[in-house]
């Protein structure tokens, strides 16, 4: 990439986002463009396309959308569906009306059916049906992905996508009910340690096992599947299956990773399980191979994630 790209990061002040921009600033003197929510809606069609036409950012990084947990997802259906289908359209279409040489959507693994096959590969897109708490924000997701691969077909724009596992780190969501499950669990096993209560209750079996990815790792991801050379990208994709699954490469029991959360907090209490409670998928391993062979491995280990992450969460609580 050029000094000169003039980049559109989309939901910086998210976790994600935030860290894609860190992760430019490390690389180059690149011209990096960012709107608030109250700046720029990206819900709103007309207000997108007038950004696009007057910034014309030649590059996109598609970090907003709106997210959450099991509770958050069975809560808001409505809105999950809507409001990420908004942005992504939106965005994606005034991408390509303004010239955008490059766009990048960042999806989730939880486009991948309920059952996948484990590890889930990038082809087991739309072969069986989707974990039922989460379907409407799977879809938008999914329909992100056929935003860009149609755009490409059509008109020949180079808009990627890629797919991130469960991600947590600096900026994440500690909300007690609407974040998902590693910064929920530093919360409340947080709060329990300074409380002195003698148990933590977590829903579910605890048997479902997840893959996390620190968050400057997806970052790291990112600008390096955007810095690939387009012949390299479309040699290593299909154009109705384009994109990049992003993982750590193992996976962990949500009864372990919670173990390992009290530890790192310190907390001394009994966990105990809710099974009156739903699992969500039973396993969700993403096979990131195909990332792997175009030169990238994730480099911070769980242990030395949660405790960066810990480390966020009191320096965020200690400023409010």
């Amino acid at each position: 990439m050029a000094e000169a790209e003039r980049i559109f990061v989309a939901g910086h002040r998210g976790m994600v986002g935030a860290a894609i921009v860190r992760a430019l600033e490390t690389r180059g003197e690149f011209d990096i463009v960012t709107r608030t929510h109250a700046e720029l809606d990206l819900t709103d069609q007309a207000a997108v396309r007038r950004f696009f036409d007057e910034e014309r950012p030649t590059q996109v990084y598609l970090a907003a959308a709106k997210v959450g947990g099991i509770h958050a997802n069975n809560t808001y259906p409505g809105q999950f569906i809507y409001e990420n289908l908004m942005i992504e359209a939106n965005v994606i279409d005034a991408a390509y009306r303004s010239g955008t040489s490059r766009l990048l959507f960042l999806g989730s693994s939880c486009i991948y059916p309920k059952l996948a096959t484990q590890p889930m590969a990038e082809g087991a897109l739309l072969t069986g049906a989707l974990e039922p708490t989460n379907e409407p924000y799977a879809i938008a997701k999914i329909a992100g992905i056929k935003l860009c691969e149609s755009s490409n077909r059509q008109y020949g724009t180079d808009f990627r996508s890629v797919m991130p596992t469960n991600l947590y780190g600096p900026g994440d969501n500690y909300h007690p009910e609407n974040s998902h499950v590693i910064p929920a669990l530093i919360r409340r096993f947080h709060e329990a340690s300074q409380s002195g209560l003698q148990e933590v209750s977590i829903w579910g079996t605890g048997t479902p096992r997840r893959e996390f990815l620190y968050v400057d790792d997806m970052a790291d991801a990112c600008v390096h599947v955007m810095s690939l050379d387009r012949s390299v990208y479309v040699q290593n994709t299909e154009p109705m299956l384009s994109h990049i699954n992003v993982g750590f490469g193992t996976d962990i029991s949500i009864r372990e990773v919670a173990e390992m959360i009290a530890r790192t907090v310190g907390y001394q209490g009994e966990i105990v399980f809710d099974t009156s409670r739903p699992d969500g998928a039973p396993r969700k391993l993403m096979d990131s191979r195909r990332l792997n062979c175009l030169g990238w491995q994730a480099r911070i280990s769980l242990e030395d994630g949660l405790a960066r992450a810990y480390r966020d969460f009191c320096a965020s609580e200690g400023m409010r």
